[in-house]
C-alpha cells in the first residue's frame, strides 16, 4: 500500500501566499492585495539560481523528462522567487527552471516576494524534502545550517520541516562520516541505512574500506552490522592485549627497581588496575632477617 503523501513543513505553508477567495467583502480583499504577491510571467534569462540552495545535485535524465512534461503541460506550480539586483533569485523551483531552460520557455510563471536568509534556506530545504530530491548528505548538512547559522534547536528545527527529531538527529550523525564515504552515499553506491552502521568504527581507512566492501560484495544492512560488530570486538580485544602488554612492561620494570634496593628477587602479580599482590623472595633466614631490617629501617624514617 502506497504511503500517504507528507503535507509541507509549517515554515513553508505559512511563507507562501495564499490566492485571496471572492467570498470576501470587496474592501478585505483590497486590503489583502496590498501585502499578497500575485503570480506572474517571469522571463528565464532574468533568473538566476540561489547560491544557498541545499541541493547541489541534479540528475540529468530526470530534468529530460520533467522538460517533456513542461512541454506537454507547462509549468504547473510557479516558481517562488526574490528580487535581487537586475535578476530575481530562486527562492524554491530550481529543477522546474532548469527544466523550463531545456523545455525551450522564454519565460515562466512565478511568485515574487522578500524572505531573510533564514526563510530562504527554510524554503529551499523544505521543498527539496517533500519532493525528496536531495540526497541523505545534503540533507543533513542543510539541517546543519539551519542548527549553526540560525542557531535553531533540533526540536525547533524538527518542528519547522515536519520531520521527528530522532529523524534530525539521525541525518545529522551522517556528517560525521569520513569524506570518502559520503561520497558513496551521494553517488548512492551506498544506502543510508549502511552508512549508519559504519558510524561506530572511528578509523576513517576502516570506514571507506568497509563501505567498498559493502558495494562489492552487496552486503546488506544486516550482513554489514554483523561485520561491524565483529571488527569492533577484534579491535576491543587488540585494545586489551595492547593494555595488558603495557602494564606487564611497566610491573617488569617496577620489579627490577625493587629488586636494586632490596638486594633479592621480588615479583608483582597484578589482579587488577588497582589491585593485586608483591611477593619478595629469600633463601636463608639471615637474608630474612636483613630485609625485616630494611624494611622496618624505611618504615622508621
Amino acid at each position: 500500500m502506497a504511503s500517504p503523501k507528507r503535507g509541507l513543513g509549517k515554515g513553508l505553508d505559512s511563507m507562501i501566499p495564499k490566492k485571496l477567495t471572492t467570498s470576501e467583502p470587496k474592501e478585505k480583499i483590497e486590503k489583502k492585495e496590498e501585502n499578497v504577491s500575485r503570480e506572474t510571467l517571469i522571463k528565464i534569462s532574468e533568473i538566476e539560481p540561489n547560491s544557498e540552495q541545499p541541493r547541489r545535485n541534479f540528475n540529468e535524465d530526470s530534468l529530460h523528462e520533467l522538460a517533456e512534461s513542461i512541454k506537454q503541460y507547462g509549468i504547473l506550480q510557479p516558481l517562488l522567487l526574490q528580487k535581487k539586483g537586475k535578476y530575481y533569485e530562486i527562492i524554491a523551483g530550481e529543477r522546474r527552471w532548469r527544466a523550463a531552460r531545456l523545455a525551450g520557455l522564454k519565460e515562466v510563471p512565478a511568485i515574487i516576494k522578500e524572505y531573510t536568509s533564514q526563510e530562504m534556506l527554510e524554503i529551499a530545504l523544505i521543498e527539496n524534502i517533500q519532493r525528496e530530491d536531495l540526497n541523505p548528505i545534503e540533507e543533513a548538512q542543510a539541517y546543519q545550517r539551519l542548527i549553526t547559522e540560525f542557531k535553531l534547536k533540533q526540536d525547533e528545527l524538527a518542528e519547522r520541516v515536519s520531520k521527528s527529531r530522532s529523524a534530525i538527529t539521525n541525518s545529522l550523525r551522517l556528517l560525521k562520516l569520513c569524506p570518502q564515504v559520503q561520497t558513496m552515499l551521494i553517488d548512492e553506491l551506498i544506502s543510508s541505512g549502511h552508512a549508519r552502521t559504519l558510524l561506530p568504527i572511528e578509523d576513517s581507512q576502516q570506514q571507506e574500506t568497509i563501505a567498498h566492501r559493502i558495494m562489492d560484495e552487496k552486503l546488506s544492512v544486516r550482513e554489514t552490522e554483523k561485520l561491524v560488530r565483529a571488527l569492533l570486538k577484534k579491535d576491543e580485544e587488540k585494545t586489551q592485549e595492547k593494555t595488558k602488554k603495557d602494564d606487564s612492561i611497566f610491573y617488569r620494570d617496577l620489579e627490577e627497581k625493587i629488586k636494586e634496593i632490596i638486594g633479592t628477587k621480588v615479583s608483582i602479580q597484578a589482579k587488577s588496575k588497582k589491585k593485586g599482590r608483591i611477593e619478595i623472595e629469600y633463601y636463608s633466614q639471615d637474608e630474612l632477617d636483613r630485609i625485616i631490617e630494611l624494611l622496618m629501617s624505611v618504615e622508621g624514617k
